[in-house]
């Protein structure tokens, strides 16, 4: 039991939370490239995105028997919340305040997205078929990632020029 929940039914938790996370985080993106502020919407994003990387060490085995990849992704991804939050909430975005959120904000969805594809890859059958192993290798993973990698650091950079909301 994870809070007070059986192990599958918070898996089950943590996914929605993720995926609600990347959804809000993809329409918060568009919508900088825009220079568009959304307060709700963003608010969304950075709030499922801190409780998707804090959710995610609860799950066995990745609570308390080592450190893996996952924790230090996670520990990353809530450094760069953290950032972001100060950044939007506290500095309100001036100055360099601006490009640092929209650079740790972006970094994190991009850590989100870099887990959906790792854990596509070995949840769907399909995608396990191209990409066997824990963690998956091969040209196809290898692919799958260098695509996510290079829309981020295209988006990002698009959000380091355009955002500049009212």
């Amino acid at each position: 039991m994870i809070l007070g929940m059986s192990l599958a039914t918070f898996t089950m938790v943590h996914v929605v939370i993720s995926l609600i996370a990347i959804v809000a985080g993809l329409i918060v993106m568009f919508g900088m490239l825009g220079s568009r502020s959304q307060p709700g919407l963003t608010a969304i994003f950075l709030l499922f995105t801190i409780l998707t990387s804090a959710t995610g060490f609860l799950i066995p085995p990745l609570l308390f028997e080592k450190t893996l990849p996952s924790h230090m992704i996670g520990i990353l991804s809530l450094v760069l919340l953290a950032i972001a939050c100060i950044a939007l909430y506290v500095m309100k975005l001036s100055g360099p305040w601006r490009w640092i959120y929209g650079l740790t904000a972006l970094l994190s969805l991009y850590f989100n997205v870099f887990v959906l594809v790792i854990q596509s890859f070995l949840k769907v059958p399909a995608l396990t078929a191209l990409a066997p192993g824990n963690p998956p290798s091969g040209s196809v993973f290898a692919v799958a990632q260098g695509v996510v990698l290079v829309f981020f650091a295209v988006m990002i950079i698009g959000v380091w020029r355009r955002f500049r909301p009212a």
